[in-house]
């Protein structure tokens, strides 16, 4: 038989595995869970998320942050809007349209800090079509799919430059740079660092390639976005804040050490190429990210006027069933301090 001794320092373990177990789960609740979508799949740029999860930033902000891949901005809006996420990664564009086109939504995301301050959007062509500048494209066939945020904007970059009547063919995503190296069309929209290498991989050397960036020719539109739904922002301030905090630093370990944040999203998804993803990570950094006019504003932020004009654009180039409301889509106060947000500091190691 068990002495008393014995029976009394077995209760005390147990007593203790108890406490312990308690206090865990107590730890535990007092972490806010996110469920945050990409706009896409793990890829390269998916890095400036992964990283942060990796390494536990979320975690020491007692964030609990499940991440999942997108298939497009505009899914993304929705997702959020619907509840089904709580926050999530988004073309400024499709917050807008979704806004614009659904005003008595009752849970309209808003962009809370701005990543992109780029749009990556550009039209490509292949250099032997002729194809120099934007006034080449008069009269010329492109192509995209409906949804691409380049072909939306289309009328924006038409007007800036002076384009009149291109013919367009749709199609889906992985037909794009298929048909532009088969000929079937004369150029392509769709984000630079993703065509390029898309088209690279179709056996096309980047040096026979014309990339011409929305943002070099005129159109000054801001890309991707942090969004949070309109119920997550009344409920949980202080977790945004937590979030974009320990997101920021996130993108301050990436943009010093590339090759170490594709891996982290390697090891999310094993069947990437890490040597193709650091590149478009490069690319998306140095096209949307670490630009002068993200330097000027300060990364994370945008400035009033330009947004302003954004919204007008969009409603216009989206025909939009009322006008964009530039001050319903955004909310910058749960933005770290802008001395917190300088990344270009990280940049120059």
């Amino acid at each position: 038989m068990p002495t008393p001794s014995l029976i009394r320092r077995t209760m005390l373990v147990l007593a203790c595995t108890s406490l312990l177990g308690t206090l865990s789960l107590a730890v535990q609740a007092q972490e806010t869970p996110i469920k945050f979508q990409l706009d896409w799949r793990f890829e390269g740029p998916a890095a400036l998320f992964q990283v942060p999860a990796t390494k536990g930033f979320f975690k020491d902000e007692k964030l609990n942050v499940t991440i999942d891949a997108g298939n497009g901005s505009g899914g993304t809006v929705t997702r959020v809007a619907s509840g089904t996420y709580d926050m999530g990664f988004a073309d400024l564009a499709a917050l807008m349209e979704f806004h614009a086109n659904n005003p008595t939504a009752p849970n309209k995301p808003v962009a809370v800090m701005m990543v992109y301050n780029n749009t990556p959007a550009a039209v490509l062509a292949l250099k032997k079509s002729g194809i120099k500048t934007p006034a080449d494209l008069n009269g010329k066939k492109l192509g995209a799919p409906v949804f691409d945020a380049g072909r939306k904007a289309w009328p924006i970059f038409a007007k800036a430059n002076g384009i009149g009547n291109v013919a367009w063919t749709a199609m889906d995503p992985p037909l794009r740079e298929t048909m532009l190296v088969r000929g079937d069309i004369d150029a392509i929209t769709g984000f630079s660092f993703t065509s390029l290498l898309n088209l690279e991989a179709r056996g096309v050397k980047v040096e026979d390639v014309v990339v011409l960036p929305y943002p070099q020719f005129g159109v000054k539109l801001y890309g991707n976005a942090i969004i949070a739904s309109e119920e997550f922002v009344k409920k949980n301030p202080e977790a945004i804040k937590a979030f974009l905090r320990a997101f920021t630093k996130g993108v301050k370990d990436v943009i010093a050490d590339p090759k170490g944040g594709v891996e982290t999203v390697k090891a999310r998804d094993g069947i990437i190429n890490s040597e193709l993803e650091l590149r478009r990570l490069k690319l998306a950094l140095d096209a949307t990210v670490l630009t002068a006019d993200a330097k000027a504003e300060t990364f994370g932020d945008v400035k009033g006027p330009r947004l302003s004009l954004m919204a007008s654009q969009v409603s216009d180039a989206f025909g939009t069933k009322e006008r964009v409301k530039a001050d319903a889509v955004w909310n910058g106060s749960f933005l770290p301090a802008a001395a917190d947000r300088n990344i270009f500091a990280a940049a120059k190691k």
